[in-house]
């Protein structure tokens, strides 16, 4: 697949790296807006791995150029403070299905840190990631893509359930950072 990252920081690099070795054609744009257009139009899968609070400016920049696309939210929707900037009456994921109506959005990748998003695993072990979304094809190919970098992917049910992706990413944070576990830390399903 080819595929565009919206964001070259830690998370876009990352995802970058998991996918061309997983054999996708996969490439990174960072804070250039006269690109991300004509950048995003000629992907076959978007990946929006921006800051929460950069969302309204890139979606305006993107404009048309995801409409019939699979648009995947790896954003963690939090505040200033590291705090939910949504809660669970909605999500950041379809917060942004409601601003790009004719995208395919996916919530994906949110619950694992920069550190371990190329290779989908933290010292030998598969991490899980959990893909939500209402496309039933486009989520299909979210847990392809996240199976070729070496995840576990599990389906997450409707993107209504990124209500509870998003608070388990601040728990994910808060292990590692506030309670020192570090970032070589991630979940896994077993089932």
């Amino acid at each position: 697949m080819k595929i565009a990252i919206i964001g070259d920081g830690n998370v876009g690099s990352a995802l970058r790296r998991g996918f061309a070795r997983g054999g996708h054609d996969a490439k990174a744009v960072g804070n250039e807006p006269d690109r991300l257009h004509e950048f995003a139009s000629s992907a076959d899968v978007v990946v929006l791995a921006v800051p929460f609070g950069a969302i309204d400016n890139v979606v305006h920049e993107l404009g048309n150029s995801v409409d019939g696309k699979i648009l995947v939210d790896v954003t963690n929707a939090l505040n200033e403070d590291y705090g939910l900037a949504v809660g669970f009456t909605t999500s950041g994921a379809e917060e942004l299905q409601k601003k790009m109506p004719r995208a395919k959005v996916v919530k994906a990748f949110n619950t694992v840190f920069a550190s371990n998003m190329d290779r989908g695993q933290v010292k030998g072990e598969k991490l899980t990631v959990l893909v939500a979304g209402d496309d039933q094809q486009a989520k299909r190919a979210v847990l392809e893509l996240a199976t070729s970098i070496g995840f576990d992917a599990v389906d997450a049910g409707p993107l209504m359930n990124a209500r509870l992706l998003e608070p388990m990413a601040l728990q994910t944070i808060a292990l590692g950072y506030a309670q020192g576990m570090g970032t070589d830390i991630g979940f896994r399903l077993v089932h």
